[in-house]
């Protein structure tokens, strides 16, 4: 049974003075622990409205160029020069039509679907393989590619420029599309595969192991268990890669010289440069806003799976 002590009393019973005398001194030192309590929210309060502000200071100065960009494709060029801040008076897609089919626009972004539509597929393809052999089979030399890998990761490109020149050239890969696939697809590899052995790590191992143990093969159990599971990595390694391979310029215009064949980076400069001496920003704008709408597009679609993805490895 157990009790509880009771403070000695004094000769009639009552609590002694020297007893009397700690309570006030408990009830003190409980008020004074409490008080601490307030100042740490202002404190908490002060760096939330702080961080707060930064972000949309943030993002202030990110959307309003992008606003700017598509408010000045619909207006004319008087309107620009006259009231560029100013809101347009009517939507005028004069400037649109005449980006996409003048300036050949059109061309350009059918070139841009087919040169990162199939690179794009042959990085997470190969990059995925290599990612899981790296991260689920011990062999002699897993560590040494994989650091190959990595050091590709800091590798400017501009070093390879010349010499990637003269290889494309005596493999007849210059100016094609299936060339700057190719190109695109090595470029990209070394971060597919470092962020995607990463990931596999993270995957439970037991399900790799049933499937096995009912008789799939190894390619089975990647294709149709684990690539599916993976499928939170693959989204967001995808989205990075999507954004790099249509922003590429520096690699088509060393490697992709045809006119004919020209992707969208190239088409914007090739707009900005001709547009520039007529005076037609609003065409300018226009292109510029069709080369950004896919970018735009994919991330607002994809950024639930590009924050999971990236967060996984970290939860689990």
């Amino acid at each position: 049974m157990k009790t509880t002590d009771t403070p000695p009393s004094g000769p009639t019973g009552t609590p002694s003075d020297a007893d009397a005398a700690k309570v006030p001194a408990q009830r003190t030192g409980t008020v004074s622990k409490g008080s601490a309590a307030p100042a740490k929210s202002s404190e908490g309060r002060v760096l939330n409205v702080f961080s707060h502000g930064m972000l949309v200071l943030w993002a202030i100065m990110v959307v309003l160029p992008l606003f700017w960009a598509v408010m000045s494709s619909f207006k004319t060029d008087s309107d620009i020069f006259n009231t560029p801040w100013s809101l347009p008076s009517s939507l005028n897609f004069d400037s649109w039509g005449r980006a996409w089919s003048q300036a050949h626009m059109s061309e350009y972004f059918l070139n841009t679907i087919l040169v990162v539509g199939g690179s794009l597929t042959g990085t997470l393809v190969l990059g995925s393989m290599a990612a899981y052999v790296l991260a689920r089979f011990e062999f002699p030399g897993n560590r040494f590619i994989y650091f190959l890998f990595v050091g590709g990761m800091s590798f400017p490109i501009m070093l390879a420029l010349v010499p990637l020149f003269y290889v494309m050239d005596n493999m007849g890969l210059l100016n094609t599309i299936h060339g700057l696939i190719a190109v695109y697809i090595a470029y990209s590899l070394p971060f597919t595969v470092f962020f995607l052995t990463s990931f596999f790590r993270t995957l439970p191992t037991s399900v790799a192991e049933a499937s096995i143990i009912d008789g799939a093969s190894h390619t089975r159990t990647f294709f149709q268990v684990m690539l599916p599971m993976a499928k939170p990595g693959l989204i967001s390694v995808g989205i990075f890669n999507f954004l790099g391979q249509w922003n590429q310029y520096m690699l088509p215009t060393v490697l992709n010289t045809d006119p004919e064949k020209r992707v969208l980076a190239q088409g914007l400069v090739e707009l900005a440069a001709s547009q520039g001496y007529k005076g037609d920003y609003s065409g300018l704008f226009a292109g510029l806003v069709i080369a950004m709408l896919p970018v735009l597009a994919a991330y607002i679609i994809f950024q639930r799976q590009v924050v999971s993805g990236l967060t996984a490895g970290a939860l689990k």
